[in-house]
Order: structure tokens, then sequence, then C-alpha cells
């Protein structure tokens, strides 16, 4: 990143600023609001040297040309809601923010496509596909504040990532503004389209190093007609891949979420939260919540019902109870969104977001809670995840520690991933805060070439430094 602007020439850019983006459209000082300064990840806030709100690509355009003329840095920011410190603005920098570029541009039923802005909260989207009689099948726990953008920079999975792919696999064509303010314009509808380099994946998963996301066509499914969900019992993990493989196969294609919580998890959560409703009783063996979707309101619950019923029969599984009624499907996704209230019941944590070959998932997890007991007696560690895409959450928290080891903690962990040939980040990218762990899972000619291509794209490092990439 270049050195920080002397202050005559700082202000000389943000009267030009001011001029490209309008009074409203460049906020310093106290007029920037708080939440501009961090985003989820807990690290100490940086409040940015100015924060540019465009309303169009234009405009995102204008301001990257003059901040790149005097090399100055800026942070991209969506919603806020990343967790790794991708969104934290860098000393001296500045933030872009895309709240003010909102809005569903258009459903095209023909290509089962939305066109929307990039500062699109994601609930929005959801809602509009849902007016139009389609289905956007990307979800989070933070829908309501998280954007389009944002979840295409960072990649965002979620709950049905199995059946549905995750943002990559949802986004057929994109627009983006490159550091320099050139615009990448590619909206393609097309779900065929090798027309050489698909330039949309610079920007998708890449943490705006690249460029800034302004603009994207969706994918849209059929809406479901049918959501039924189970949670059941499996007596280890062997009977947790068994009944994964049964799934899809006997469910043709509409499993859609398949959740395991372990012990860990499921009867600390069920024991400190009495308002969850503890469905199955507290026991050996590993808990798994499965969610099929499809088109058939009859039919499907029939089928369900009896393939649960051949797992029983099997062994495969050794309790379940299928809810029959909406509520209680809610209650039992409760058991598993129930991580927003860690803060409540144990206070500060250190978190985990990691993906392993799936058919090790079982061995992994006893080596995560043994070895992480055996550094801290009493340490409290749950283990959880959406299986059936091999993401693996973990939550860690000493009690009475006057800190928390985090850093003990996390080289543990990823030191295990990196044992293992895991990842370190299944969901929300590197940012600051995994920058020193990507050697883990990235060899160093991937490495090499990321910053070869950081290079060609932004020589001068003006764009979201300092995330990502580890120093060289």
């Amino acid at each position: 990143m270049s050195a920080p602007l002397e202050e005559r020439t700082r202000a000389r850019l943000i009267d030009a600023l001011t001029q490209a983006l309008g009074p409203d459209g460049v906020l310093t000082g106290a007029a920037i609001p708080a939440r501009h300064a961090s985003d989820w990840s807990g690290l100490p806030p940086v409040p940015p040297s100015a924060l540019l709100r465009p309303r169009s690509t234009e405009e995102v355009s204008a301001a990257l040309r003059l901040c790149h003329a005097h090399g100055q840095a800026v942070t991209p920011q969506g919603g806020l809601t990343g967790l790794v410190g991708g969104a934290r603005p860098v000393a001296g920098g500045m933030a872009l923010t895309l709240e003010r570029m909102s809005g569903v541009e258009e459903i095209d039923p023909a290509t089962a496509t939305a066109t929307v802005l990039a500062g699109t909260p994601l609930e929005l989207v959801q809602r509009a596909a849902d007016d139009a009689g389609f289905y956007f099948a990307l979800d989070i726990g933070a829908r309501g504040s998280c954007t389009i953008g944002g979840n295409l920079a960072t990649n965002a999975g979620g709950n049905r990532v199995l059946r549905y792919g995750m943002a990559r696999e949802l986004t057929l064509g994109l627009e983006a503004v490159l550091p320099d303010g050139t615009v990448i314009g590619s909206l393609n509808k097309m779900l065929k389209n090798n027309t050489g380099l698909d330039l949309k994946q610079v920007f998708i998963g890449t943490e705006g190093i690249f460029g800034v996301i302004t603009r994207a066509v969706l994918r849209l499914h059929p809406r479901p007609r049918s959501v039924v969900n189970a949670l059941c019992r499996c007596p280890g993990y062997d009977g947790v891949m068994a009944l994964l493989r049964a799934a899809q196969t006997a469910l043709a294609g509409t499993l859609s979420s398949f959740e395991a919580m372990w012990p860990s998890y499921y009867d600390f959560m069920t024991s400190k939260l009495p308002e969850l409703r503890r469905p199955l009783a507290s026991g050996p063996g590993i808990l798994v919540l499965l969610e099929a979707t499809g088109s058939d309101p009859a039919g499907d619950p029939l089928r369900f019902e009896s393939f649960l019923g051949d797992m029983l029969e099997a062994g495969t599984v050794a309790d379940a109870v299928i809810a029959k009624s909406e509520k209680e499907s809610r209650e039992l996704w409760a058991l598993r969104d129930a991580v927003s209230e860690y803060g409540r019941i144990l206070g500060p944590v250190v978190s985990f977001d990691v993906s392993f070959p799936i058919g090790l998932l079982g061995r992994i997890v006893g080596t995560v809670e043994s070895r992480l007991r055996e550094r801290w007696p009493g340490i409290v560690a749950l283990c959880y995840g959406h299986i059936g895409d091999s993401n693996l959450h973990v939550v860690a928290n000493v009690p009475g520690a006057a800190a928390q080891p985090d850093a003990e903690i996390s080289a543990l962990v990823y030191g295990i991933v990196r044992e293992f040939g895991g990842s370190v980040s299944a969901e929300h990218g590197i940012g600051t805060m995994k920058r020193a762990y990507l050697g883990y899972s990235r060899s160093p000619a991937e490495i090499a070439l990321m910053r070869t291509l950081k290079r060609a794209i932004d020589p001068k490092n003006i764009l979201n430094p300092g995330k990502v990439l580890p120093p060289a």
C-alpha cells in the first residue's frame, strides 16, 4: 500500500471526490457512522479517513479513478457482517460503501434470473424472487443485513449448498469496477457461455482485492412446494455418512440441508437454553438435521417418512423425529440457529469455520475436541456444521480465563486443518484474521500466482490492501 497521503493532498482528493459524488456522497470525521470502522470480526475499529457513498456504477468508477491517481487505499464495504476483518478499513484509508446502490432491477422469468445492485440486502432478493414465483437459494443467518455484493465477494454458502451450490454457482454474470476505475460489464444471462476467460471469477470469492462488484445476474430456481424436516440420531459417524449417501439417492435430488451436531454442541446448547425444545434425549451419537424440498406436497412427505423408516430398520438411524408442522420445523432449526446466543451463554468465544474431506470429519472432530481438552482442561468446545458440504464449525471458550487464548487455540485448530489437508476457510474468506494461515491450505506456487494477479490488476495496491494475501 502507498504511504498515507499528506494532508493537503488528501484535502484536494476529498474535494475532487465530493465534486464527483455530490455533497452527501463523501462523509468525513464525526459524520461517518461508527459502524463503518469495522465488521463483525471483533477487531478494534479503524475509522476511515472518508466514507465514499456512490449511487451508481459510474460514481464508483469515478471514485476509484481518483483514488487510484492519488494512491489512496480504499476498502469496499457491503453489509459489514463478515467475520474475518475483510471490510475493516486500514489506517489512513477510505471506505467505499455500496449501501446506496440497492434494488432488484429485473426478474426475468424466461431465463429465471434476477439482476440486482450489489448493495441489495440478501433478504430483499429472496423476497423479490418469491413474489415472482421463484426461489433464490442462497441463505445465511445475516440475510437481513448482508448484501449481495458482500455475498459474492466472499462466495457465501449457508444452509443449502448441498443442493444449490455456493454463491459462485448462483451467479451467471456481474459488473465490477477495477482499481483504476475501469468498468468490467458482463451481465450474462446464459447458462452456456464459453467465450474465453470467465472474468466474473476474478471477483467472486476474492474479497474485493481485484475490484468492486456493482451489479449481478443471479440464478433463480423453482419455488419449492413442499418442505420436510427431521432430526435423527446416528450411532456414529459411519452412520452419518451412510445416511447422507442413502438420502441423496432415495430423496431423488430433493435433499437441501444436512446439518450435523455432535453431543458437545447439542447437549450444551439444550441445557443452557431452556427455550430450546429437545426433540431427542441426550445421549451418545451424532444428531443430524435433514431438510428436503420438493414439488409434490402430497408425495414428498410420504417418501421422506418411508426413507427414514428404512434407515431406522437398517440401524443407520437409532432415533428420529419428523416435523409435522411449520412450527415444529422452526423448533428443529432453532437448535442449529442457536449459535446466535453464544455471547449470552458463553461470553467471548474463539470460532472456526473450516472444511475437510467429508469422510474424515468424524475422526477430526474427535481429534479437535480431545486436543483442546488436553491443553485446556474444562474448555467448552462445541462442534457442528453443514456436514453435507464438508463444512465444520468449532467454537471454544475457556471458562474463567481473563482473556481467551485466541492465538494458541487458533494455532492448535489450524494445525489440525493443515495436518488433515483441510481448508482454513470454508466460508467468510480470509480477510486479515486468516492471512497467516493461508499457506496451511494453499501451496507457495498458488499464493505466488495470487500475488502476480494482484500486481497485474492493482499495481498500486489501493484496493482492500492488507487483506487475503500474507505478507511476501
